[in-house]
């Protein structure tokens, strides 16, 4: 990895501002590799470099990756005028420059958001070339049927958008999992918009082959685990 300031790489992990770990270098608080640092403008590899602050090793972590279980009326943004995002309600631990949520989960949608800064990974995952599937739990307003299933299947239209085949499993008369691949705006709900239904419920319960974690209560957060990060761009799992 490229040299960096230490101010950057020790900002970027949200140990402090640049301007208090300038403050923080004066009081001769930060080591690296076991010689007190001197200036913001030293520059070391953060990936091989032992940093320390105030004694404490400081694990790096180029990216950051974090399951969210986003509650309803939470907007999937960086920033909105008028509505709170998943930034918002992030826990201030989680938070760095450079995060934004993968793909859009509707306003009015819970359930499974990735927010990261690496977004090589989130153009792989949002990418419908890819078949990056995401799970969803839908409760809709009329009974349910095995040609809506066999509708999906086929692939949707409805006026100008079209939808590639998706699975669906029927749960109960008013309950199904969907699978898709494409993540269009209100994508499901337009689905079920044209077998006739209105969504009255839904929530993303997987992408790809990472499952929400159902001990996260609304709007709680936590790191995705190596095998999670890998799983995310894993292929259909079925329902």
């Amino acid at each position: 990895m490229a040299l960096q300031r230490i101010d950057k790489i020790l900002s970027s992990q949200n140990i402090a501002s640049r301007s208090d770990i300038k403050e923080m270098i004066r009081k001769k608080r930060i080591s690296a590799d076991g010689k007190t640092v001197l200036k913001p403008d030293e520059k070391f590899d953060p990936e091989i470099t032992e940093i320390k602050v105030d004694g404490e090793i400081i694990s790096f972590k180029k990216y950051i990756y974090i399951m969210m279980n986003k509650p309803s009326g939470i907007l999937s943004a960086t920033y909105d005028k008028y509505d709170k995002t998943v930034l918002d309600i992030l826990p201030k631990e989680f938070q760095r420059n450079g995060l934004f949520p993968a793909g859009r989960l509707d306003k009015d949608t819970e359930g499974f958001v990735l927010i990261t800064d690496d977004g090589e990974l989130a153009h792989k995952m949002l990418s419908p070339k890819n078949h990056v599937y995401k799970l969803y739990k839908a409760v809709v307003d009329k009974s349910l049927s095995n040609e809506d299933v066999t509708a999906f299947e086929n692939g949707i239209s409805l006026g100008e958008d079209k939808f590639l085949p998706a699975s669906m499993k029927i749960l109960d008369e008013h309950t199904a999992l969907v699978e898709i691949c494409e993540g269009k705006f209100h994508q499901v709900k337009k689905m079920f918009n044209a077998v006739g239904a209105n969504v009255i419920y839904l929530k993303r319960l997987r992408i790809g082959g990472v499952f929400l974690d159902e001990s996260l209560a609304l709007g709680e957060c936590r790191e995705l685990n190596k095998n999670e990060i890998s799983d995310i761009l894993s292929k259909s799992h079925g329902i």
